[in-house]
């Protein structure tokens, strides 16, 4: 069926009638990732399988299927995310996947082992190595969110006691980010100043509104649609009353960007009232009508401008359950959150469409410590969590929680944490490696 990617035995995950089917032996897709991607993926695979073999007495297993994208994309078919890899994962429903290098120079090629970008063909000329150099191209992250409509990208953030967090408030951080994946600026539409697509653009504005843009400008074009807007804000809400929370908060620019952030806001609304009517409740509705009481079983609907959450999440962010948002301030709005609780070695994500879920280490590929054993694994096995309650297998995802809780309070961590732990004076940190830190948390699941 494949040309590189072997299925292996066991059972192929199916979507009936909207709802995941998932047999005892699952095939997952498993993308390793650039960089430390050879490090904090095979760890994160033990974890699960420990998890996975205690919660249910080894009746269940995780069958994993390869799947070669960035490095290893290029070294057997020649291109960072080849149509197969793709395929591959359409056919599984569910795989995860680590870092991947992301070009953000001019230079024409990337070594995909080292990071180095450079105007020529391989090799290259930090590593020395040939068998990784490739042309530029865009990231393979947003390639593979857009090949697959992987329109939500759900990022939690919470905090694990012991963990070193700059915000006093930290403890009270739990919610979840609902970011739009496909459209906004990350649509691409993105065009040099001086070229032909740019100049036509400019001339268009003038001619239609009269407005003027400098000729030497590059021209991005940013599209938010009603369709994209309220398919995320769907699933937010879903979210939000399958798992308890109080509030869906709708993040946006619309003082300024009436018709598109605006927009996203106002269609949001719409979304609530028309497919959740009896079960949400506006804010403007719950203090002009229901004096601040929230009905039974009812989800709070607002929204709030993108310049002031920032300050909101850190000063009371016990106030916000689930927030969702347009790409790029999503983008910004999720980094910004994970370093409240500690920062990006202990932020998990998920990227889900209708058909498909693909999670991921939302954190780079540390070139520099590729086969160290060194780095944390945190961001992976957290998302390896999303992974198992996304297959209902809750039991083996508390289990991981639990045990990675447990390493953290008890100061058994990677490097970065014990640095941070021992800044602030913490006595008994035990500095582990990267699996090491996947031992600690299987010793105390």
């Amino acid at each position: 069926m494949f040309e590189h990617v072997k299925i292996p035995q066991g059972d192929l995950i199916e979507q009936r009638d909207g709802s995941l089917v998932v047999g005892a032996n699952p095939i997952v897709g498993l993308l390793r990732g650039d960089g430390i991607g050879v490090d904090i993926t095979p760890v994160m695979q033990r974890v699960v399988a420990a998890a996975v073999k205690q919660a249910y007495d080894g009746v269940r297993e995780i069958s994993w299927a390869p799947i070669y994208v960035g490095l290893e994309g290029v070294q057997r078919y020649g291109e960072v995310l080849p149509e197969e890899a793709i395929a591959a994962i359409r056919h599984f429903k569910v795989a995860i996947k680590g870092p991947f290098t992301t070009p953000i120079g001019e230079e024409t090629h990337v070594c995909l082992h080292c990071s180095h970008q450079q105007n020529s063909g391989p090799p290259c000329a930090a590593c020395g190595k040939s068998d990784g150099v490739t042309p530029r191209f865009r990231s393979v992250n947003v390639g593979l969110r857009q090949a697959m409509d992987l329109y939500a990208c759900i990022r939690p953030v919470r905090y694990f006691e012991g963990v070193p967090a700059p915000n006093k408030y930290a403890d009270k951080v739990d919610f979840v980010i609902f970011r739009e994946n496909t459209e906004d600026v990350y649509a691409g539409h993105d065009f040099e100043a001086g070229g032909e697509v740019a100049l036509a653009i400019i001339a268009l504005i003038k001619e239609m509104t009269g407005r003027t843009i400098r000729a030497d400008s590059g021209i991005g074009v940013k599209p938010i649609s009603r369709t994209g807007t309220r398919r995320l804000v769907r699933r937010a809400i879903a979210w939000a009353l399958e798992h308890g929370h109080k509030s869906v908060t709708l993040v946006h620019k619309g003082n300024i960007m009436k018709f598109t952030e605006g927009s996203f806001a106002a269609w949001g609304y719409e979304l609530a009232r028309e497919e959740f009517g009896g079960r949400t409740v506006s804010e403007k509705r719950l203090w002009d009508e229901l004096d601040g009481v929230v009905p039974e079983g009812c989800v709070v609907i607002k929204d709030r401008i993108a310049d002031s959450i920032f300050q909101q999440i850190q000063t009371r962010p016990d106030e916000y359950g689930v927030l969702a948002l347009p790409n790029l301030n999503g983008d910004y709005l999720s980094d910004a959150a994970i370093a409240l609780v500690g920062g990006l070695g202990l932020g998990p994500g998920a990227n889900i469409g209708d058909e498909v879920a693909l999670f991921e280490a939302t954190h780079g590929t540390a070139p520099r410590y590729t086969g160290q054993n060194k780095v944390n694994p945190g961001s992976m096995i957290l998302s390896s969590v999303l992974m198992l309650q996304h297959m209902g297998w809750t039991e083996a995802a508390d289990l991981i929680l639990g045990g990675l809780a447990g390493a953290i309070a008890e100061g058994h961590v990677t490097y970065d944490l014990a640095r941070l732990m021992r800044r602030e004076g913490r006595a008994g940190v035990q500095e582990v490696s990267c699996s090491g830190f996947g031992d600690a948390i299987i010793e105390r699941m």
